[in-house]
């Protein structure tokens, strides 16, 4: 499905660029290159491999290509632009690259008033990041994404159509600009699993396209859930049913921006199909960006949902509600950026299969000091604490409570 849309969008692009209409090519990238160093008393491995480690590196110190993306960008004189993003990830059994994200996209002229419309066709993430807003969706805050948008890199993905509504302020010398947007989509129906069995993750992975993700042991694997394949394809269309997500924004001048959303994947329930279950996933979400002062500013997102999946004769089989939220104080100065953020995560298990304990609590602390050491070049350390407790570990003898620590320096250039 895919690698059809990939090869539909690569055609658009060049008959588009076959016509009259002139267009402007563009090719923006990020090198992320990393030295790491993870602790925990568990002495574990990445939940990338299939445990319950929170953190994107297993237990251990070692270098890792952070990230390798590229962004194709192509605009034509009719507003129509054409957008493609690959990345690539390297570290110790961990390594690919592939695409992330393909779209065309329209954004109109703003009438008098300050009216515009946008849309967008393709593969795309979810409009819900207030960190992940730089070359290949990365961020330029810190070397790794909250809870939040580790997961939304990990299992979300839209394939479909998305139209905004916005309407600019300073067209009418007001302060004040709104936007609203629709997505409908598919192949995201098995979206929740990894959430449910690895719980809430802090890194810097993004799932590519073509990838499937590996399902950490728990006993029920061998018992009520043995139809499960032993990897997730989190970007699968299983049951030919669209999802929406409706989303708003407000923005007030240049200090302060706020996003709400309602995302459901609509998923039909009792599916499975070579061994990939149909899982009903919802949550709202909020954030907010905030500029304190001239060199401050806050950001914070939440989120809060459910996820559950069921047996094709209906019974609930995994049924959990779980929430995150974030809270980042940025201060920069001069060449020097400095970034505190908390978080908390939750996961409630509200099933009754045996060998499959879900539940989840827990804390981070992250700290992230960069240095621009020119336009395109930045130097980066960056500390992260994690405590959690998560019954689930007890499967593979490891402790239920555990705290986990990271630091790492990176370098990164943008091009």
């Amino acid at each position: 499905m895919h690698q059809s849309l990939f090869k539909v969008l690569a055609f658009s692009g060049l008959m588009l660029s076959g016509t009259a209409v002139a267009a402007d090519a563009s090719i923006k990238g990020l090198v992320d290159l990393r030295f790491y160093n993870v602790n925990s008393s568990a002495d574990g491995n990445s939940y990338l491999k299939g445990d319950y480690g929170k953190f994107r590196f297993d237990d251990g110190a070692g270098v890792a290509v952070g990230q390798l993306g590229l962004q194709y960008h192509v605009d034509w004189e009719n507003n129509v632009s054409l957008t493609l993003v690959g990345n690539g990830f390297a570290d110790r059994g961990n390594s690919a690259i592939g695409f992330t994200e393909g779209y065309i996209s329209y954004k109109g002229v703003p009438s008098e008033k300050g009216w515009r419309w946008q849309s967008k066709l393709g593969i795309f993430y979810p409009q819900i990041s207030m960190e992940n807003i730089a070359t290949a969706w990365s961020t330029p805050y810190t070397l790794t994404s909250s809870a939040i948008n580790n997961w939304i890199g990990e299992e979300l993905r839209s394939t479909g159509g998305q139209l905004t509504l916005e309407k600019l302020g300073k067209f009418t010398n007001s302060a004040h600009s709104f936007g609203a947007t629709v997505s409908l989509f598919q192949n995201n129906d098995p979206a929740g699993a990894m959430l449910a069995w690895h719980g809430w993750t802090i890194g810097s992975r993004q799932t590519l396209l073509h990838e499937k993700l590996r399902i950490p042991y728990f006993p029920a694997l061998i018992g009520e859930l043995a139809e499960q394949a032993h990897d997730s394809d989190p970007f699968r269309e299983l049951d030919d049913r669209w999802g929406v997500h409706v989303a708003a924004s407000w923005r007030y001048d240049r200090a302060l921006r706020v996003n709400v959303g309602y995302y459901d994947n609509h998923a039909q329930e009792g599916i499975v199909k070579q061994g990939q279950y149909t899982w009903t996933t919802e949550f709202s979400h909020i954030g907010v960006k905030y500029r304190l002062a001239k060199q401050w500013e806050v950001i914070g997102q939440y989120m809060q949902g459910s996820t559950y999946m069921t047996s094709p004769t209906f019974e609930d089989v995994v049924n959990n509600d779980y929430d995150s939220g974030f809270l980042m104080l940025r201060h920069f100065w001069s060449n020097h950026h400095l970034a505190l953020r908390l978080e908390h995560f939750n996961v409630d298990d509200l099933d009754d299969t045996q060998g499959d304990n879900n539940n989840e609590n827990g804390n981070a602390i992250s700290i992230a000091y960069r240095y621009r050491l020119n336009k395109k070049s930045f130097m980066l350390a960056e500390y992260n604490w994690i405590d959690s407790d998560r019954q689930a570990r007890a499967y593979l003898d490891q402790p239920i409570e555990l705290i986990e620590r990271q630091f790492q320096i990176g370098y990164r250039y943008y091009f």
